[in-house]
């Protein structure tokens, strides 16, 4: 559902006098979701009286729509079993994906910058401690999960490849619930703890004393009204990034990225408040990123696509031929879609086709993780269909056609529907074969984990490829580049205090999740690697209020 509408409109971001509060606490969490309500729990729990504001009318943010798997190094369940995970290690894992083109094993800091290299650290430091805390506080129980491997785990200086994965006790068996989950027990905890919240309060800007030392907020309900709560220690903005402001993600990403899952709420509000006070900003052209729906990008309810399912199926481009592995990680499929071609002077790949059979709409149906083979009673809007290639060819077309307005007016190549059986009848001896010397599907760890269901063959060597079948009915979806959230923001030091511009906190300001400054950079290092971190930091964050 949509809430949008429940939301107070934005209004100017400059930071606002001293006044009356209304209210006035120890410490001000901004935004209810996976990185406020932990900031909010550790600082309750040191004895602070915290309140929570969150602009829409229910907590979770985007953490409630998803998986909530959370990448701790060196875990207690690690440690447990016997496995090594040594910081200098993970640091060098960091580093390579992190910045691969400055990576340099024989200095200090790795080839990252000070800041980087810092707040790296600060990840492998505190994750764990701070993961035992709320689960020992009934806050955020977990089930361990040492089956799982990093995104890159093949890679020499992935030290400790498996077992920093962490998902919510109740998560289901395929751990794609693990977010309602997490809010419901974090929000429990919230509750139960004395922690206030507020819903339907979108802070607008901050308000400064006489020395510039932020000691508050002004929020603004649906109704029109304007609240003045104080914050005796802090103010933590956790609010999420920019993916739904069109204009922030346009002028920042430096790529045609659409609308991703993030909740409808990250609108990039800290960006435009922290800017006003003179916080420097970090890695805005950076977000984590993943295939989307085409006809679904922009539309409240959406999931990327962690996992395209599907052993019969394969994506094409618009001339009718495979350009892509379909399983690699999401967040390494969408950077396809953004690939440019200077002679042509447009995105070629801004739009590829998902093509399966019957046998992948029977085996491998699913409403998890965003699949696009969906179920039967499920939302199919996105699903084109033909009974031979040549219709299929055909429908694709005309469905191209009436998406042309958010595309820039991509349309198949006139060949689309005379290549395509090649296309097929290649891949198909691929997976014949059982090894994708074309592009390398199934050749990772991970790949497999992201297969999603697919039916059992006896002596079947790659359970990502079967070919498709030599008649219809077939099955297609449009498929493009979206973002999962944005990383990039203000600044922050390891303990969480936003900086300004010759690197000095700014005095009562804090921030944690993605409205702040990621040190990952270009990498998405493993499942978890946005929720880790920000637990790691929400404590942190905490203790120095």
């Amino acid at each position: 559902m949509d809430n949008t509408d429940m939301i107070a409109a934005r209004g100017s971001a400059q930071p606002a006098a001293t006044g009356e509060f209304e209210t006035e606490v120890d410490v001000i969490v901004v935004g209810g979701g996976g990185a406020g309500l932990p900031t909010a729990l550790f600082s309750r729990w040191r004895g602070n009286e915290v309140l929570v504001l969150e602009k829409a009318p229910e907590l979770g943010g985007t953490a409630k729509k998803a998986a909530f798997w959370y990448w701790v190094p060196n875990n207690r369940p690690m440690r447990e079993s016997g496995l090594t995970d040594e910081r200098d290690d993970f640091l060098r894992y960091v580093a390579r994906l992190s910045r691969p083109t400055r990576y340099d094993p024989a200095s200090p800091t790795l080839g990252l910058t000070e800041w980087e290299y810092a707040m790296a650290g600060a990840i492998h430091d505190s994750a764990s401690e701070a993961t035992e805390l709320l689960a020992e506080r009934g806050a955020l129980p977990y089930r361990h999960c040492p089956a799982v491997p990093d995104y890159w785990s093949e890679i020499p200086e992935d030290k400790a490849p498996y077992g920093r994965v962490l998902v919510p006790v109740d998560a289901c068996e395929s751990m794609s619930d693990g977010g309602v989950n997490a809010i419901r027990t974090l929000s429990a905890a919230a509750e139960r703890d004395g922690v206030r919240v507020r819903t339907g309060h979108r802070v607008q800007r901050v308000v400064r004393d006489n020395t510039g030392r932020v000691v508050g907020v002004e929020a603004s309900t649906p109704d029109g009204v304007t609240h003045r709560f104080g914050a005796r220690k802090g103010v933590v903005f956790a609010s999420g990034g920019f993916t739904h402001d069109d204009e922030l993600r346009g002028n920042f990403l430096g790529v045609p990225a659409y609308r991703g899952c993030a909740a409808a709420t990250n609108e990039g509000d800290f960006v435009r408040i922290a800017g006003a006070l003179g916080a420097q900003l970090r890695n805005m052209n950076y977000a984590w990123m993943c295939p989307v729906p085409l006809e679904r990008s922009g539309r409240a309810d959406l999931v990327g696509m962690f996992s395209v399912a599907g052993d019969s199926m394969l994506f094409v481009d618009k001339t009718g031929r495979r350009v892509v592995n379909e399983k690699l990680t999401y967040n390494e499929l969408a950077q396809k879609f953004f690939e440019w071609d200077g002679t042509a002077g447009e995105y070629p790949y801004l739009v590829l086709v998902q093509i399966w059979d019957q046998r992948s709409q029977e085996h491998s149906a699913s409403d998890e993780y965003g699949r696009l083979i969906v179920p039967p009673g499920a939302d199919d809007s996105h699903v084109i269909r033909g009974e031979t290639l040549d219709e299929l060819a055909g429908e694709i077309g005309k469905r191209l056609a009436s998406v042309a307005h958010k595309t820039g007016g991509a349309q198949l190549a006139d060949d689309f529907a005379a290549n395509l059986p090649a296309t097929v009848a290649r891949y198909n001896e691929l997976a014949r074969a059982g090894r994708d010397t074309d592009f390398h599907r199934g050749e990772k760890p991970i790949q497999l984990i992201f297969n999603g269901p697919v039916r059992e063959e006896p002596g079947r060597e790659n359970p990502t490829l079967w070919p498709l079948a030599d008649q219809g009915p077939y099955y297609a979806a449009l498929v493009t580049g979206g973002t999962l959230d944005t990383k990039g923001g203000p600044r922050t030091d390891t303990e969480g205090r936003v900086l300004d511009d010759l690197g000095q906190p700014i005095p009562g300001l804090f921030g944690v999740g993605n409205c702040v400054a990621s040190a990952s950079a270009q990498a998405y290092w493993a499942g978890g690697a946005t929720l880790g971190p920000i637990i790691a930091f929400a404590h942190r964050t905490a203790n120095a209020l």
